[in-house]
Order: structure tokens, then sequence, then C-alpha cells
């Protein structure tokens, strides 16, 4: 259940969860805050622990404010599409044949039957994004878990709207964006670690940045190159 706690003008989202420490979170597009908070904690106590974090918060939604945001996608002809940080120009070709998408020199080509409708080949190009980053994930995981030491029980890949990843450290289980396919290589790459280390340290306090700097020395300068990218414009919801 979902309580909100005001703050003046700041409104945070509050959940009481079976946890031991406290992990607050900053969401995009608009900087929704939210806290998650063990069930043993009151909400005075929590309240005096966000009030210590206001300005760490608005900084953060000051930051989310000012990104960038892509063009609304139609998946038409001639339209600017990004694959692994790339620039490709829609080609969309009509036939009577099962849907496809592959890249060509400097285009993304969308096979799709005729008549078909912007939301079919919307989902036919997520489909193919999606695919893009179970490939590139695999190869991944075969580098990263002998050098962080974990075991990822499974990766899975779908649209997500407030964040690029997330991770269930007691199961053992990793979730990315799939608009990561459209970012750098190396974009994909930090949110794949940076959720690995979630399963040692499931906060991100001093611990956790520790173990970044550890195995990842660049964490920071790949943050910075994925939070400069602008990010899809749509109608976000929570």
């Amino acid at each position: 259940m979902t309580s909100q706690l005001f703050l003046g003008d700041v409104s945070v989202d509050v959940v009481l969860k079976d946890i031991k420490n406290v992990h607050l979170s900053v969401h995009p597009p608009t900087g929704r805050i939210r806290i998650a908070a063990p069930q043993r904690m009151n909400m005075d106590a929590i309240r005096l622990f966000a009030i210590s974090k206001l300005g760490w918060i608005k900084q953060q939604q000051r930051k989310l404010q000012g990104q960038d945001r892509e063009t609304p996608r139609e998946f038409l002809e001639r339209e600017s599409h990004y694959v692994w940080g790339k620039r490709y120009l829609l080609s969309v070709v009509e036939l009577d044949k099962p849907p496809s998408v592959e890249l060509s020199h400097n285009r993304i080509v969308l096979q799709v039957r005729p008549d078909s409708e912007e939301t079919k080949r919307m989902q036919i190009v997520e489909g193919w994004y999606r695919n893009q980053i179970k490939m590139a994930v695999s190869e991944l995981i075969e580098r990263w878990v002998p050098r962080v030491g974990v075991e990822v029980a499974g990766v899975y890949v779908r649209r997500m709207k407030t964040r690029w990843g997330s991770c269930n450290a007691q199961a053992r289980t990793i979730r990315l964006n799939t608009d990561l396919a459209k970012k750098p290589p190396l974009c994909l790459e930090y949110i794949l670690v940076h959720e690995m280390i979630h399963i040692l340290e499931p906060t991100h306090n001093e611990c956790f940045q520790a173990l970044m700097h550890q195995f990842m020395p660049d964490w920071e300068q790949r943050r910075l190159v994925l939070n400069r990218l602008p990010v899809r414009h749509e109608n976000w919801r929570y």
C-alpha cells in the first residue's frame, strides 16, 4: 500500500515493505519521489529522513526536468530511429509476408503487411529491440558474472516507463528497459553491472558505490552519457 507524505510543495510516495533499509528514488520524467521503508519505521522517522535528503531530491528533479525528449515516433518512411547509439532512417516495406526488421547500411528496414497500423509497427520494432538486448546481454553476462562473483538467475527485457533497470536481489533476477537498445552499448553494460551489484548491495550506499568503482571504474562517466541522451517522448505513467 502506498501512502503520501508532503514536505511543503514536495509530494513523496511512501511504501512500507519487508526490507531492512530505506530506499529513496527520484523517477523520470517529472521527478516523482518514492521512499521504500521497513515496515517497522513510522511516518515521523520517514519524514525526518526525507527532509535530510531534500537538497539531493531537488537536485535530481532539476536534472530530470531538463533532460531532452525524443520526438514522437509514427513509424513512417524516412523517420529517424536509433540503434546502439547510431541514427538510422526507417524504410517501410509492405509485403504480405511475416513482419521483420533488419539493418541495411544507414537504414532500418521494417517489413510489414499492407495497411498495418502504427501500433502494430511499433510492436514489431519494440520486439526487435528486445531481441537486440537479449543477444547483447548473453555475452555480457558471461563476461561479468565471473568478475562480480554473483549468480544471475534470469534477465528479463521489457518496456519500462520509470527506470532503465531493476533488480530483485533475493530472486537474483534483473529487468532491463527495451530502450537501452537505442543507446550506446556502454550504457547497457553500465546498467547491467549496476543491477548485478545490487544483488550484493540492494541500496545506493557507500558500499554500493565502492563496489561500482571496483568493478567498473568509469561507471560515473557512463551514467553521465546515458543521462544526457534524450528519453522517450510519451505520457509517462507510474
